[in-house]
């Protein structure tokens, strides 16, 4: 008939205590939607061309489409939430909850001044960032709202005295995020999606300028053990970028497993979490270091 078919593989995996996982990768040019249940280890693919094709092999209940997963604005390995978004915490404040769980993030300083801006760089040692934050800001990038690589004491007051001037009404209470600049070779994302079938789960996947090109990305149900999110980091498929790469060490994977297990340790302790995103993970001297975060609250 013209249209592409799925292919459709399954093969027999060992389970402990019967536990249902679901886990999507994706491979070069193919969506990838692989789940295992029952014991049972289902992995589908359609063309990219092909975003509406059903996988009906792989959902017992009513047939669901499968989408390309480099589409904007992705919620969850199944595509958008059904419903309205939701409120976000700032970047400080989602930063703060998730170190709350045991991820590492840059020292950093929230100023409401341009005064307190250069102070925050002088203290932190030059080049620095400065975001505009606020709970109400949830796409900086989008709106200009990130200056980088600031050298100096100048170069930080005008930079902060632009963000601040950029501020609208409907952002509500701002502030100044001053951050020191961190650079790699290799980018790398993570975070909580809740998918509408499964629930909340846990991503990561490669980031960065490679991040479309190569679409690998990993997704395991909450709570996620150090043995699984082991098995996240094995499951992508540009090994190659976790090890030694041009003159940098290889990377952290213990420092990685605990990015995973405090994103799924977070979903755990507070059921209000909807999503969160640890984007980029920057691997610096090997050890991923999360220079952005969001999270997202339900109800």
């Amino acid at each position: 008939d013209g249209e592409a078919q799925a292919v459709i593989t399954a093969r027999r995996e060992r389970l402990e205590g019967g536990q249902l996982l679901p886990v999507v990768e994706v491979t070069p040019g193919l969506p990838v939607l692989r789940v295992v249940l029952g014991g049972v280890d289902v992995v589908a693919q359609t063309p990219l061309d092909a975003p509406g094709r059903q996988l009906g092999a792989c959902d017992p209940g009513p047939r669901r489409p499968v989408e390309p997963l480099d589409q904007p604005d992705r919620r969850a390995p199944h595509g958008p939430l059904p419903y309205a978004p939701m409120p976000t915490l700032s970047e400080a404040d989602s930063k703060r909850l998730l170190a709350s769980h045991g991820i590492s993030f840059p020292d950093e300083r929230v100023v409401s001044t341009v005064a307190e801006a250069v102070a925050a760089a002088t203290e932190l040692g030059h080049p620095v960032v400065v975001k505009l934050g606020g709970a109400a800001i949830a796409h900086k990038t989008e709106r200009g709202l990130v200056r980088l690589r600031l050298t100096d004491d100048d170069a930080v007051a005008e930079a902060a005295e632009s963000l601040l001037a950029a501020a609208r009404p409907e952002d509500g209470e701002v502030h100044l995020l001053v951050a020191p600049m961190l650079s790699g070779n290799r980018e790398l994302i993570a975070g909580l999606h809740h998918d509408e079938q499964f629930g909340m789960t846990v991503m990561l996947g490669v980031g960065g300028v490679l991040a479309e090109a190569v679409a690998d990305v990993a997704f395991r149900l909450v709570p996620v053990s150090r043995l699984e999110a082991a098995e996240m980091i094995d499951d992508l498929a540009t090994q190659p970028l976790l090890g030694a790469f041009r003159g940098e060490p290889a990377v952290d994977r213990q420092a990685l497993v605990d990015v995973i297990v405090g994103l799924s340790d977070a979903a755990s302790a507070d059921p209000s979490i909807l999503g969160a995103d640890l984007n980029p993970l920057i691997i610096v001297d090997g050890r991923p270091v999360a220079v952005d975060a969001l999270v997202e609250l339900g109800a």
